[in-house]
């Protein structure tokens, strides 16, 4: 009862004096939670410190929360060639574009497989499931891209393998069974269409799903390399983001150990902070999309887990 009086005083705004037992627990709360997330963004600090940081000091004396000695010389040898700012605006319009179509096929796969009135619904799903469980395996994929759908050098490659994936189809399928069935039959009895019920009013309703998928399917995008090895070969000259920083880390590699790299201080080469630096290249711009959508990215994981 005592409780309840407590919930009810903390729901009408008024104040409500803690016990001793409370202010230890939420104090140890508040300390856990401190020390995570310190833990979580000292690394990157490091990763951040350490790329301002001249070479000789990261041999000497490891990762440095703040340069002893500042130096650019690691990113002006990331962005010594200028391809890695095209490479910027491919991969924001690849993530751009993935992610929006992305969505819509997402959302509206996932809106069908939960409507009653759809027959074969419990097929489908099964069969979106299964692909899940099981692969071919990569040289078969790789010889229908290539062979079958001809995408050998395409930007293609890249960008439709990532678009849609069972686990993101199931997720989106679980929230929508959150919402009331009522409500496309509301508008059906108002006469509208299968397509005007779902943009008009179901749509409006999986903003937290949105937000949650959209922020997966642009991490996918954001970070995609391995699809970009596999079918982008040296002529394309503009690769996505990560592969074209993964190759400045092996020329960088390759130079160190060439025979000319012998000739060279090894110190002179900022191997450590060219890779630092690249960390901070490849994640600095995602990390600012994460605040716009945490607080729909909770609830939609929270529906599509309970739901299920």
């Amino acid at each position: 009862m005592a409780k309840k009086q407590d919930l009810d005083l903390q729901m009408s705004g008024a104040k409500v004096k803690l016990g001793k037992s409370d202010i230890v627990i939420r104090g140890a709360g508040y300390l856990l939670i401190t020390i995570y997330a310190l833990a979580c963004i000292i690394p990157f600090l490091l990763i951040i410190g350490t790329s301002f940081t001249s070479e000789a000091v990261i041999h000497a004396e490891g990762v440095q929360l703040i340069p002893k000695e500042f130096s650019m010389e690691a990113y002006q040898m990331v962005t010594k060639n200028g391809n890695i700012w095209k490479s910027y605006i491919l991969t924001i319009v690849m993530t751009g574009v993935g992610t929006f179509l992305g969505l819509s096929i997402i959302s509206m796969t996932g809106y069908a497989l939960q409507r009653k009135d759809f027959p074969f619904r419990n097929a489908i799903s099964f069969y979106i499931y299964f692909t899940s469980l099981f692969s071919a395996g990569l040289a078969p994929y790789y010889l229908l891209m290539t062979q079958t759908y001809h995408l050998k050098d395409s930007y293609l490659a890249v960008l439709l393998p990532l678009m849609m994936s069972p686990w993101l189809i199931i997720l989106m399928k679980n929230f929508v069974k959150a919402i009331p069935h009522e409500i496309t039959e509301s508008g059906k009895i108002d006469g509208a269409g299968d397509m005007k019920i779902f943009t008009a009013l179901i749509l409006p309703m999986l903003k937290p799903a949105l937000a949650t998928i959209g922020l997966f399917l642009a991490l996918s995008y954001w970070n995609e390399w391995y699809q970009s090895s596999l079918f982008l070969s040296t002529k394309v000259a503009i690769k996505p983001l990560q592969y074209t920083l993964y190759e400045v880390v092996n020329k960088i590699d390759a130079l160190k150990n060439s025979v000319a790299g012998q000739f060279v201080n090894v110190v002179d080469i900022p191997q450590e902070g060219v890779k630092m630096a690249n960390a901070v290249l490849a994640t600095g711009p995602i990390i600012l999309l994460y605040p716009f959508v945490q607080k729909y990215f909770i609830s939609g994981i929270t529906v599509g887990a309970v739901k299920g």
